[in-house]
C-alpha cells in the first residue's frame, strides 16, 4: 500500500469493489444509490468499453457524485486520461494497458490497481512498480467477460506471502461462493453480473445476500 491506499483503512464490511454493468441505463444511477446505501463497497469501477470519450465524461460526473456522497473510491477501468479528466480517485489498468510508471507520472498519487490473472510473476512486477492493489482470478466461471485465465483459490494465499498489497479477486463472484474468497484473505471482492444482470434478484436483493 503505497500511494493511494495508504490512507485507506481496509474495512472488513467494505469488502465489495463494484465494476458497472457496461451499458448504464436512466435507472442506473437510482440502483447504484441504492446498492451504495448497503455500506458494504470500498471501490466502483467504471467499465466502459464501447462508449465515446465524451459519453464516458457524462456518465463519468454523474456516478462520481454518487461515489463521493458514499465515501466510496470512484475508479475508471483502462484509461489512465479519462481518470485524469474526471479527477478520479484512481484507475485501475490491464496487462494490455498503458504501463503503471507511465500512468503514476498522469495521475500522481492516486490509486492504481492491477491486472495479475493467474500469475506470480505478474504479482511481483506490481509489487516493484508500487500498484496500489492486485486483482486475481479468474475463480469461478463469469458471464461478464471471457474467462482466459483461471486461478486456483490458494493463488491468494501465495500471494499473502510475498506481498502485503491488498488483493481483489474477481470473476463469477455471487452470494453463493463469496465466503470462501473472504475466509482465504482476499481483501476485496470484485463484483459486476451479479449485481446488475442477476435474473433471480434486483440490486438491493442481490447485495443485501453479500453480508
Amino acid at each position: 500500500m503505497v500511494n493511494g491506499l495508504k490512507n485507506l483503512r481496509i474495512n472488513k464490511k467494505k469488502f465489495i469493489y463494484l465494476i458497472s454493468p457496461t451499458k448504464i441505463n436512466k435507472s442506473f444511477y437510482k440502483d447504484l444509490t441504492t446498492v451504495l446505501e448497503q455500506k458494504k463497497v470500498s471501490f466502483f469501477q467504471l467499465r466502459l468499453k464501447k462508449e465515446s470519450l465524451k459519453k464516458k465524461l457524462i456518465i463519468g460526473k454523474k456516478i462520481k457524485k454518487i461515489c463521493k456522497k458514499f465515501k466510496v473510491k470512484f475508479l475508471v477501468n483502462d484509461d489512465v486520461l479519462v481518470a485524469k479528466k474526471l479527477n478520479a480517485d484512481g484507475c485501475h489498468l490491464g496487462q494490455k494497458d498503458m504501463d503503471i510508471i507511465k500512468a503514476r507520472k498522469l495521475i500522481g498519487n492516486k490509486i492504481i490497481g492491477v491486472t495479475c490473472h493467474n500469475s506470480v510473476r505478474l504479482v511481483k512486477v506490481a509489487k516493484k512498480n508500487k500498484a496500489d492493489y492486485i486483482a486475481l482470478g479468474a475463480f469461478h466461471h463469469s458471464k461478464t467477460k471471457k474467462i482466459k485465465f483461471k486461478a486456483p483459490i490458494d493463488l491468494i494465499t501465495k500471494v499473502k506471502k510475498i506481498t502485503k498489497t491488498p488483493v481483489v479477486a474477481i470473476g463469477g463472484i455471487n452470494c453463493d461462493n463469496y465466503k470462501k474468497l473472504l475466509l482465504n484473505k482476499a481483501n476485496f471482492l470484485a463484483i459486476s453480473g451479479y449485481i446488475w444482470n442477476n435474473k433471480k434478484f434486483k440490486p438491493l436483493e442481490a447485495i443485501k445476500r453479500l453480508k
